[in-house]
């Protein structure tokens, strides 16, 4: 199948760097979101950025302004989805919020429309069927930051067909990106099943006063080998998103074992979400 003009729902910072590097590799590409206020900072997000890469000499100011000119940020449901030959769900990873902005946008969609999620671990069989044809629908799933981790989850769940899955595949290779083929449905796929078994007993570490963050941290990167320790990865992609990936699991499984950690919930009670606060298990202000 041959895809033209991508849609990325959800202008949150993932969501807009995976619209920018689609727009960057020539795709038309429309950023839509319902909040006005979150485009507009998704749309401030992406201005910076070209001008910083045009200022440190890595992008030519005429390849900025043309992967710019194929990028528009947009509320209109209608608009954004009837052109759509991919659109890339990058809304929260709450599964009912994903349903229903699967099958708001299948309303306008054209038959023809592959629906890749970008969910960190909830897997599409659980939410394909809010669209025409699930077998349309799959997990693709990027890492934070988009526009420069390489590697790419391209998951083939049981209801997807060849063809859904060799088009997301080579549409992930089309933007320079390295997928990675999981051949079967699991939570958290492959890299967040090993990232979350670390995370957790990181925060049961830190629970348990067995050492501070920064020597966990210290730790793992020195005798593991890690370019980052556990708590700092955390902080760099938000305390809020693992938050509400572990009570999204609690909520499904109903196991006490499924909550998230003591300290991550009360950095979450506080609004220290990591970076983008300014503050998490780090202080960054």
């Amino acid at each position: 199948m041959d895809i033209r003009h991508v849609t990325v729902s959800g202008a949150g910072l993932m969501g807009t760097q995976i619209a920018m590097q689609a727009a960057i590799h020539g795709y038309e590409v429309v950023c839509y979101d319902i909040s006005g206020a979150q485009l507009e900072k998704a749309r401030a997000f992406s201005e910076e950025w070209f001008v910083k890469r045009v200022a440190a000499g890595k992008m030519t100011a005429e390849a900025a302004d043309e992967s710019q000119g194929r990028l528009t940020f947009s509320s209109a449901l209608q608009a954004s989805a009837e052109r759509a030959d991919l659109i890339i769900d990058a809304v929260p990873d709450i599964l009912s919020i994903k349903r229903n902005s699967l099958a708001a946008l299948d309303q306008y969609a054209p038959a023809r429309c592959i629906y890749a999620s970008n969910s960190s671990y909830i897997v599409s069989s659980r939410f394909c069927d809010a669209v025409r044809d699930p077998s349309k629908v799959l997990n693709v799933h990027f890492f934070n930051p988009a526009l420069v981790m390489k590697i790419v989850e391209v998951v083939r769940g049981p209801h997807v067909s060849q063809e859904t899955f060799d088009t997301a595949f080579a549409f992930v290779k089309s933007i320079g990106k390295t997928p990675v083929a999981i051949e079967k449905e699991i939570y958290g796929f492959c890299v967040n099943r090993i990232f979350s078994a670390l995370t957790r007993e990181a925060c049961y570490l830190v629970d348990a006063g067995v050492a501070s963050p920064e020597d966990i941290d210290t730790a793992v990167k020195g005798a593991l080998g890690h370019a980052m320790g556990p708590l700092e990865t955390l902080d760099m992609t938000g305390l809020d998103l693992e938050y509400a990936v572990y009570m999204e699991r609690f909520r499904a499984s109903g196991n006490i074992a499924d909550l998230p950690a003591a300290c991550l919930t009360e950095h979450y009670a506080r609004g220290e979400y990591g970076r983008k606060s300014g503050k998490g298990f780090y202080n960054y202000k």
